[in-house]
């Protein structure tokens, strides 16, 4: 009786014959897959340029200051006013009577407390005011 030898090599045919079949499913398969539409929103031209935000200006002092920027780049003379909380709020409920989507920025001294700010914005949130924010300063300014 003989030894039998050992048999040290792989014989690809059959796993070059099953990737062809794949490629080939593959190939039949794929223009028959409709691609998922995507329906991205159109905007007009604006009619109006954005209302320029309002902004309630908090000193170290905790006194009010109402801010108001005229709309447009060119920017111009803003008007400030030093108001009470009562003020404050009759002008920003009139100003969105005009414009409801006029946006109102608190802009606080650095060294004001968190306190005080959070005072101006709830007394904004009692008082229906809609669209009010922080106005920071990017660092590094």
């Amino acid at each position: 009786m003989r030894p039998r030898k050992l048999m040290n090599q792989i014989n690809v045919v059959p796993y070059v014959d099953v990737m062809m079949v794949l490629l080939v499913i593959f190939m039949v398969t794929a223009p028959l897959a409709t691609p998922g539409l995507v329906e991205l929103p159109s905007i007009g031209k604006a009619s109006q340029p954005p209302a320029a935000p309002l902004e309630v200006v908090i000193r170290a002092d905790t006194s009010l200051i109402l801010r108001e920027r005229p709309a447009g780049k060119d920017g111009g003379a803003s008007l400030e006013r030093s108001v009470s909380n009562a003020q404050l709020i009759a002008a920003l409920r009139e100003k969105q009577a005009k414009n409801p989507d006029q946006p109102v920025v608190i802009a606080a001294d650095k060294d004001v407390r968190y306190e005080a700010v959070l005072k101006v914005m709830d007394e904004l949130q009692r008082n229906n005011v809609r669209r009010v924010g922080l106005l920071v300063r990017p660092a590094g300014k």
